[in-house]
């Protein structure tokens, strides 16, 4: 074939500022280095986005891609990535979602939505197969995420419109907005909501009418069927498919990771009344998938009775669930629900909201903080009420809520105290799993680009606990035992690699990685079936680790170095009182050694080698690196 299977084969960038449209092709060498969605993004950030570069100025770029298996028949093949500078963190900002977005822009024939400058009034971008559309949203003001939905699927007259939304939040200049597609799919961490609202977009609406071909037909249909019966065979499927992610709670806090009242303790005495099994026993109605999916794993709510009777959504995940729960002392789980809605509809990152509360929770429960300075809220451990006002109060940046409206580390810079128990990595808020108890998850925090982050590595291995992994995969049979320190280096930075191709190839990562369906030997044949390119099995990892390097590049630009490569206090000092994981600490440097020899960076430093990078194909930008250092 002279064409790649898979691609729709164009990219499409929109210029804010002049009102214009125009389409390239897609450079096929760009898709066998880095393969699509997080990887072409991060690509394009790292050659278009300087370290000068204000996140909330017209140069930024706001970057949409998707994967050559998206808007096939290839298992839950419904992700992409938004990709900016970020206005949280200041450094490489990234977020990925599912549902029927991705399809959608590829169906309407891009692999690639990219949006620099700024319009001069509000605008909704409306894309229809090859042509481009600047609508007036001015009446969309203020407007949360449900109601506009409505308001553009109203004004086009189309309810099949796929849309990705700032909600008000993103409008009023919270730093950590998201971007929420079919209403309730978040891509909302680092920010990127925040960009799309600076530029004057409040939402990109899409509509395709094509398909993608593949190149292979027959063979990517028998990888197809052999993919969907693992995954039904899988022991995971039926827990996943009836509670989704919800199903770690109660592991977590069994295994003494459960972070509970601000990683105080790595347990919750109410587990049970907030569990995945409770939510759907009591409150779930149905199942919903995202395009393609062989597994249905999120859920549609209905609180049926007392004072939030009436409520209905979709989820919450796992992070949002414990986020709103075990993290804040929380124990009634219809008030999480709300506070979930809540986060939705004005568009914002549960994650740092609950970090945000937490945080200044432990800070009230310290006596550092007074109810004169929280404006008049009693931040007790577990005070839904005023859970509910704060995140009211962060959207509008009103009050209180405008010092949180940052994140905590500008919030205790503001206030002059409470740094060393900001739960974040470089900006970026932790999630809900105490390092302490999983070393590897720890080390991944520590070293990803986008932040306190967990999806650039999740080694899910280490919940195994079981050393003969360790032995058959690494050599080193601690490697995946979660409390142990060695091998970690060599784990994180193959789960790294492995994780960056699933995110270039778009499919979910709950399924293809953390049930080890999509391993780099099966993404070989994947790729040729979908695609026509052929890669080893180690090249297709080689794409991975160019990925992960060129990022890290972008970081070291804007001045990221190995100090920065640092858990809290909490976590390195102090270890757990009680619970499975008692006694432990984040032994940091030891770990932080082991990662960078393996990736090739300076130990001292932490950027990467000029000869690591060269042997990435990444010359030019090992010249640059060598200019910085």
């Amino acid at each position: 074939m002279t064409e790649l299977g898979g691609y729709a084969g164009k990219i499409l960038s929109i210029n804010l500022t002049k009102r214009e449209a125009k389409t390239v092709d897609l450079d096929k060498s760009l898709a066998f280095q880095f393969l699509g969605g997080r990887g072409f993004n991060s690509k394009l950030l790292y050659e278009a986005v300087g370290p000068d570069t204000d996140p909330l100025g017209p140069e930024n770029m706001l970057m949409f891609a998707t994967g050559p298996l998206v808007g096939t028949m290839f298992p839950t093949a419904s992700r992409f990535n938004i990709s900016a500078k970020s206005p949280q963190t200041g450094i490489l900002g990234d977020t990925n979602a599912g549902g029927h977005l991705a399809s959608e822009i590829k169906f309407a024939g891009y692999d690639q939505i990219v949006l620099e400058g700024r319009s001069s009034s509000p605008v909704y971008v409306y894309v229809n197969d090859g042509e481009v559309e600047f609508k007036d949203a001015t009446h969309m003001r203020g407007k949360d995420v449900y109601e506009t939905d409505d308001i553009i699927k109203d004004d086009l007259g189309d309810r099949r419109v796929q849309t990705a939304i700032a909600g008000p939040a993103a409008e009023n200049g919270v730093r950590f907005a998201g971007v929420f597609a079919n209403l309730m799919r978040a891509a909302s961490r680092t920010g990127m909501g925040t960009v799309m609202a600076s530029k004057g977009v409040k939402a990109l609406a899409v509509r395709g009418t094509g398909s993608i071909e593949v190149a292979h037909p027959r063979r990517f249909e028998r990888l197809v069927d052999e993919i969907v019966v693992e995954i039904r065979n899988h022991e995971q499927y039926e827990g996943r498919r009836r509670m989704g992610t919800t199903r770690i709670l109660l592991m977590a806090n069994a295994m003494g990771f459960l972070p509970t009242r601000h990683y105080t303790a790595g347990s919750f005495e109410h587990a049970e009344e907030v569990s995945g099994e409770r939510l759907a026993e009591e409150f779930n109605v149905k199942s919903r998938g995202c395009f393609a999916c062989t597994i249905p794993c999120s859920r549609f709510y209905v609180v049926r009775e007392g004072r939030f009777a009436g409520l209905y959504g979709e989820g919450p995940e796992y992070e949002s669930q414990g986020s709103l729960t075990s993290r804040t002392g929380n124990r009634e789980l219809e008030l999480a629900l709300k506070a979930n809605d809540m986060c939705n509809r004005l568009g914002m990152d549960v994650l740092t909201v609950s970090e945000c509360i937490s945080w200044a929770m432990e800070l009230y429960e310290r006596g550092m903080l007074t109810r004169e300075e929280t404006d008049g809220l009693d931040l007790s451990w577990g005070n839904g009420e005023a859970m509910l006002t704060l995140i009211e109060k962060i959207s509008m940046r009103e009050g209180f809520g405008d010092i949180l409206a940052d994140g905590t580390k500008p919030a205790a810079m503001k206030l002059g105290k409470g740094m060393d128990l900001t739960m974040q990595v470089k900006g970026l808020d932790l999630i809900m799993a105490d390092p302490r108890g999983l070393k590897g998850f720890g080390l991944g925090y520590a070293v990803a680009s986008r932040g306190g982050d967990h999806l650039r590595s999740e080694p899910f291995l280490e919940l195994n606990d079981d050393p003969k992994i360790g032995e058959e995969m690494f050599g080193v049979p601690e490697a995946t035992l979660r409390l142990a320190d060695k091998g970690k280096g060599k784990l994180i930075s193959y789960f790294e690699d492995w994780n960056a191709v699933i995110d270039a190839l778009e499919p979910c990562k709950n399924i293809m990685q953390n049930m080890e369906i999509l391993t780099f030997d099966r993404a070989s044949e994947v790729i040729e079936a979908t695609t026509g390119m052929r890669m080893t099995p180690a090249e297709v990892r080689l794409v991975g680790a160019r990925i992960v390097n060129i990022e890290r590049a972008f970081n070291v630009r804007e001045g990221i170095r190995r100090r920065d490569d640092s858990l809290p206090r909490r976590f390195r000092e102090e270890p757990l009182e009680e619970g499975a994981s008692s006694g432990t600490v984040f032994d940091q440097e030891p770990m932080l050694d082991e990662y960078y020899s393996e990736r090739g960076w300076d130990l001292e430093t932490g950027v990467p080698r000029r000869e690591t990078l060269e042997g990435l194909g990444l010359s030019k930008v090992a010249s640059e690196l060598g200019r910085i250092e």
